[in-house]
Parts: structure tokens; C-alpha cells; sequence
């Protein structure tokens, strides 16, 4: 599909999504909000790549929030009955979290690759991904503080999840500026390199490793890896033995052991699209 904010190309299994507005730093217009959770989901539903790579284009990965989305407010937000307008607020928060929750829920992995800045939504959205990599000039900012307002997309609740809390809170609090050095040391991100060209060959190639694998057991260490993040380890175990008794699957592991007894490359099923249960 043709997307007005984002640049998708699919090949070889490896789906690469584009912030495409360079001449506004990539901040997240409406269009953006309408388009990015649809071509997620619309990756995953159709099993049309195993792994996603996220990064931007122009100057810098994300600026965050187009400011004509706080700029033109639709009417239900600014008037009418109090109670409803707060309830629809927070339906429209919700709706707005969900867009990069699918980050999360899709079965395959998603790879963010920052260049430059990674500003507000810019750092809530790549919070919600499975690996970050970041160039030498690439910072992270959760700018919402310093706009008067609490960070309401997720970077909150998951950036305690993949670097010290005390250093979360710190960023939430101020809202400075986090160096890809310091996030480096932090956890934030996998690996930082020098430019934007080296950074999108080396997480490219991680992503050809990865659509090499089982898409099957990709997924399953997506969802075990999840659901262990938000439970206890004994919860954790139990599920992954309910899992592994209903999705192992001896012929994915006929398929890797012969192909590596042969030295050639191992091709599996990719997995099904997904249909409405009554076709």
C-alpha cells in the first residue's frame, strides 16, 4: 500500500517501515497515527515478512508529536458534557497506545534502528520494540515533561523494563537528553554505531538472521519473552510448557537439523495469514 507518512518495503522476508517525513523531522501527524498500526497489523495478519525493521528517514529518526495534532483538537475533546468528553479522552489515549502495542502483540519481531534524535512518541514507540540500535549521534528524550504533560504511550511503563529504574524515572522526570553512549551502558539499545549506513547494514543482516529461523519458533520466543517480562518465573515456566505441548514441532527441527548436517540454508513455512475463524 501507498502511505503518506511511511515508506514499507517488503523483501526476502524482512519488512522495512520508514517514518517518511523528513522536511517535519518524522513527527507523528494523523496520518501517521492511521497508517503505522495499519501496516503493522496488516504485515502480521497477511504473514508477509518474519521480522520488521523500524527507522526513519531525513535528519533524525522521530521529533515525536506533529504539533497540528494538539493544535486541532477534534471538538468532542475541547467541548460538550464533561463526563463524556473526559470518557472519550480516554478511549483516544487508549487508541493512540494501542498503535505501538502492536508492536508487542504481532507474532513476528520488531528491530528500531535510531539515527539522531528519538524524541516523545519517538522513544515510545521504539520502547515497545524487541531490539534497539542507535548511531553515535542518535539521543533519546521522553520531551513530554518538559511540554507540561505526563508521557501517556507506554515509554513510561516499559523503559523501567529494559534499563534501571532509577535511570527511567530520572529521564521522565527531567526529560534530558539520554546519548546513544549512555544508552548503550544502560540496556536501551543493543549496539551503537557510527553512521546511519553502517548501523542499517548491521541491523538488516541481524534481520536476515532472523527470517532464516523457524518463523514458528521466532514467534514462540516472542510471546514466551513477553509474557515472562509481565509474570513471575513459575508463571513464566508453566506457560512455557502449555505452549511447547501444543506448538513443538518435530518436523521444524527435521528441517534445521538436515540443513545444517548439509551446509545449506534451511527453509521453513512462513506462518499462516491470519482469517476470520469461520473460513
Amino acid at each position: 500500500m501507498a502511505y503518506k507518512s511511511l515508506l514499507v518495503t517488503i523483501e526476502a522476508g524482512i519488512a522495512s517501515i520508514e517514518l517518511n517525513r523528513p522536511d517535519k523531522r518524522n513527527a507523528m501527524n494523523l496520518d501517521f497515527w492511521r497508517e503505522f498500526p495499519e501496516a503493522i497489523r496488516t504485515i502480521d495478519t497477511e504473514a508477509s515478512a518474519r521480522v520488521i525493521v523500524i527507522s526513519g528517514t531525513g535528519s533524525l529518526f522521530c521529533a515525536g508529536m506533529d504539533l497540528e495534532v494538539f493544535m486541532n483538537p477534534p471538538a468532542k475533546l475541547v467541548s460538550g458534557e464533561e463526563g463524556r468528553r473526559k470518557e472519550n479522552l480516554r478511549r483516544m489515549v487508549m487508541q493512540l497506545q494501542d498503535c505501538f502495542t502492536a508492536l508487542e502483540t504481532i507474532r513476528i519481531p520488531v528491530l528500531a534502528a535510531v539515527h539522531g534524535g528519538c524524541i516523545g512518541g519517538g522513544i515510545n514507540l521504539i520502547s515497545a520494540a524487541d531490539c534497539r540500535y542507535a548511531t553515535e549521534d542518535a539521543y533519546f528524550s521522553v520531551k513530554e515533561t518538559k511540554l507540561g504533560m505526563t508521557a501517556d504511550l507506554g515509554v513510561l511503563q516499559r523503559l523501567p523494563k529494559v534499563m534501571p529504574e532509577g535511570l527511567a524515572r530520572e529521564l521522565a522526570y527531567t526529560g534530558r537528553k539520554l546519548s546513544s553512549a549512555e544508552a548503550l551502558r544502560s540496556g536501551l539499545v543493543n549496539t551503537v554505531y557510527p553512521d546511519k549506513n553502517t548501523m542499517m547494514q548491521q541491523v538488516m543482516d541481524i534481520a536476515r538472521q532472523i527470517a532464516g529461523n523457524s518463523p514458528l519458533a521466532v514467534s514462540g520466543s516472542k510471546e514466551m519473552m513477553n509474557f515472562a517480562r509481565d509474570h513471575s518465573v513459575a508463571d513464566g515456566l508453566k506457560y512455557m510448557a502449555t505452549w511447547q505441548s501444543g506448538m513443538f514441532q518435530p518436523g521444524e527441527m527435521a528441517i534445521a537439523l538436515q540443513a545444517s548436517a548439509m551446509r545449506t540454508e534451511a527453509e521453513f513455512e512462513d506462518l499462516w495469514t491470519v482469517t476470520p475463524p469461520l473460513e
